[in-house]
């Protein structure tokens, strides 16, 4: 039986896949392959590393091809569809392994997976804000191309395209480009362009091509650079581990900034018009948490009240900020978060589930922590979170898939 036993129709807004040490590399022009450092995975337990960089690079392609070796085990398999929740990371079906990953879906019970990178959100941003344009738009190719490549296994995939926002007079072409290339989703940065606003209008091309083409935008966690001043962390304590035990993911403090970028660039993009101008467009905030939107909702009022007697572009605004994001924007809240309330407070049309497979982070049991507040939820808002938000959020991006 799949883990899916709702009854409804489930899309999952976020999943992953896990790349392998040379996948940005494998798929890069001749010209920055070069440039392009193969990942490091000395925190990653399944793939610890000695020391010495030319036995890591050995030892990797060792343990990469133990543990697929392992995936195709009689015991492996035996065991799969009992444990589909509970292996994650590198050890989950399908995470790195392209033609398994259809399986994963149809043991989970999802209708389909919008599929993201787990560990080059950072770099693309990192080298979008370098100013090297030429590294970054060649690396973003490498990542479009990879992330075809690994959706092309099965049309339920539906693979995010990473668009960098730095260069005003290319980033209109690098979004017809994904499009063209397959993108289900243009996956751009959260936080702001490194030398203009995200509402510049030399990116309208960009919301142009999405809308026309049906496509959504969206943002990921990781997108973002720094999300707090490191020292906050400089308080005179031991830093304590992160969830997973060890150094390299989310604290408390940290944590407490991700709603940050996307919160802004969103009341900017808004403020400054991209959604009147583009009707059409949907934006979903994925990995970002949904707990703080209805507060952010209201903040937004405010200040439509407060400075629209000052500001132009406020009153040229057709609807009141409430209302845009009802309209044109989609969050995933977390498994901790009471996603009843949230729908409560900011309406049925923006919360998407999701369940982060194959990472940690989403847990085991995602859909039983979001029914247990989603009790006093209708059955048609039960729906919308499971279903039809994404389904309106996805557009023609869903197109492979039947469900």
């Amino acid at each position: 039986m799949a883990y899916n036993s709702t009854g409804l129709v489930v899309h999952d807004a976020d999943a992953h896949v896990m790349e392998t040490p040379n996948w940005l590399r494998d798929h890069a022009d001749a010209g920055i392959r070069d440039r392009i450092p193969s990942l490091d995975y000395s925190s990653v337990n399944e793939l610890r590393q000695t020391g010495d960089p030319a036995e890591q690079l050995r030892d990797l392609d060792a343990a990469f091809d133990r543990l697929a070796t392992r995936h195709r085990s009689s015991d492996y398999l035996a065991a799969e569809a009992a444990e589909i929740m509970a292996r994650k990371n590198f050890a989950a079906t399908g995470a790195f392994i392209a033609t398994d990953r259809g399986r994963a879906l149809d043991l989970l019970g999802f209708a389909s997976q919008l599929i993201f990178n787990t560990f080059h959100n950072t770099r693309l941003c990192a080298w979008e804000h370098s100013g090297d344009l030429d590294l970054a738009v060649g690396a973003a190719r490498a990542h479009n191309r990879a992330m075809i490549d690994f959706c092309s296994a099965d049309p339920r995939l539906l693979p995010s395209l990473y668009v960098p926002l730095a260069d005003l007079d290319r980033a209109g072409a690098l979004a017809a480009e994904a499009i063209s290339m397959g993108a289900a989703a243009l996956l751009v940065a959260s936080g702001c362009p490194p030398t203009h606003s995200p509402s510049h209008v030399a990116l309208d091309p960009v919301w142009a091509a999405a809308s026309e083409a049906g496509l959504p935008v969206v943002f990921h966690v990781g997108g973002t650079g720094q999300l707090i001043d490191p020292n906050y962390f400089n308080n005179g304590l031991p830093v304590p581990p992160d969830f997973h035990g060890g150094d390299e993911n989310f604290r408390s403090v940290d944590y407490m900034g991700i709603p940050v970028p996307p919160a802004q660039t969103l009341a900017t993009m808004l403020f400054d018009g991209v959604f009147d101008r583009f009707p059409d467009l949907r934006v979903g905030v994925i990995e970002q948490g949904a707990v703080w939107v209805p507060s952010w909702m209201r903040q937004m009022e405010a200040a439509f009240d407060a400075f629209s007697r000052h500001e132009e572009r406020l009153r040229s605004l057709s609807m009141r900020p409430s209302e845009y994001v009802r309209r044109q924007m989609r969050f995933t809240p977390y498994p901790t978060e009471d996603v009843g309330w949230i729908i409560d407070q900011a309406g049925p049309e923006v919360c998407l589930f999701s369940s982060d497979y194959p990472h940690v982070e989403g847990g085991r049991r995602p859909i039983e922590r979001f029914e247990a507040s989603l009790s006093n939820t209708s059955d048609a808002a039960r729906g919308a979170f499971y279903r039809d938000n994404f389904v309106d959020l996805m557009g023609a991006g869903l197109a492979t898939v039947a469900a």
